[in-house]
């Protein structure tokens, strides 16, 4: 089975925990690291011929376009991460609707094709914030990856499904969503795939969890951020617990990757929502409300025939 690889593209400085010592106006006074650290998720990526998803911050787009160029000339699948990473509770739906339309204006510039896929900035699409779902469809928007099913102090919708699914909307719209990865246990949902997650837990008990998963025919989808495969970022001051989420462990991250994408089964986010049967169905593609169709990345790297989306909710499995 296929599970989903994105890779976040920001800057270090760029994590909303330093907003307060970071903001968007000084970010140029900064070291920029973005370059190198993403040339060795590339690296690695190309030694063993697997294809991810690029979730780019428009602003290092604007900044980096050979970089975005290399991603997508490389057949990955070039995704919006926002432009100035804020969280969308920082924002009001015509911000947040620019901030949007900026990003995935230059993102399709460099790269020629449609940009498809959505991340929000800290996972911040959360019950309070569930207006940018629309947004996101009526700019264009195929599939988003931001919910993710856990309680913690600065994100999270722990009762939000757990894989891939249709969200329908009160207007009628749909968006497919691919949810972060959890494992359940004790009747919690537990994170693991991706992040500080990654870099805290075994990697033994990470690649045991999508085992797990994939047995009772569910796709992972594993995230990662350029900045922790560079352990020599200068370090940015923050409070002791934010401090050892950010920097914990990332002396191990390319190893722990290296030896995930060896073991596993990877491909880009839209690729592997092709052939998901939660999300998938023989009925019409939903159309844009502007008449376009969605389109969907197949392995060639390439965007190339409608992703079809259901007319039916995602029948669940029981819990993983």
């Amino acid at each position: 089975m296929f599970n989903a690889l994105s890779v976040d593209v920001e800057e270090y400085f760029q994590a909303t925990v330093f907003n307060g010592d970071s903001p968007c106006e000084k970010w140029d006074s900064y070291e920029s690291r973005v370059h190198s650290a993403t040339e060795k998720v590339l690296a690695t990526l190309a030694r063993f011929d697997t294809k991810a998803t690029f979730f780019v911050v428009g602003w290092v787009a604007r900044r980096h376009p050979g970089l975005v160029k290399a991603i997508h000339n490389k057949g990955h699948e070039v995704a919006c991460h926002s432009y100035a990473h804020q969280v969308i509770s920082k924002q009001t739906p015509d911000t947040f609707r620019k901030d949007l339309r900026f990003a995935k204006s230059i993102l399709e510039d460099i790269t020629g094709e449609p940009v498809r896929g959505y991340r929000a900035p800290t996972f911040s699409i959360t019950e309070d914030t569930l207006w940018a779902l629309d947004i996101l469809i009526e700019e264009g928007f195929h599939y988003d990856s931001s919910i993710f099913p856990i309680h913690h102090d600065r994100y999270g919708m722990p009762k939000a499904e757990r894989f891939p699914n249709l969200i329908r909307r009160s207007n009628g719209y749909k968006m497919l969503e691919f949810p972060m990865s959890t494992l359940r246990l004790m009747g919690t949902n537990f994170p693991f795939a991706g992040g500080g997650y990654m870099r805290l837990l075994p990697v033994s008990f990470i690649s045991r969890a999508i085992e797990r998963i994939n047995g009772r025919g569910h796709p992972v989808i594993l995230y990662v951020h350029p900045w922790e495969f560079d352990p020599h970022q200068p370090r940015l001051r923050a409070p002791l617990m934010t401090a050892f989420r950010h920097y914990h462990n990332i002396g191990a991250m390319s190893r722990k990757f290296e030896y995930l994408v060896s073991k596993h089964e990877f491909a880009p986010v839209c690729e592997v929502l092709e052939g998901c049967p939660e999300a998938i169905s023989a009925a019409v593609p939903q159309a844009h409300p502007d008449g376009t169709r969605h389109l969907a990345y197949n392995r060639g790297g390439r965007f190339s025939r409608p992703l079809q989306v259901p007319s039916v909710a995602k029948v669940s499995r029981g819990p993983v």
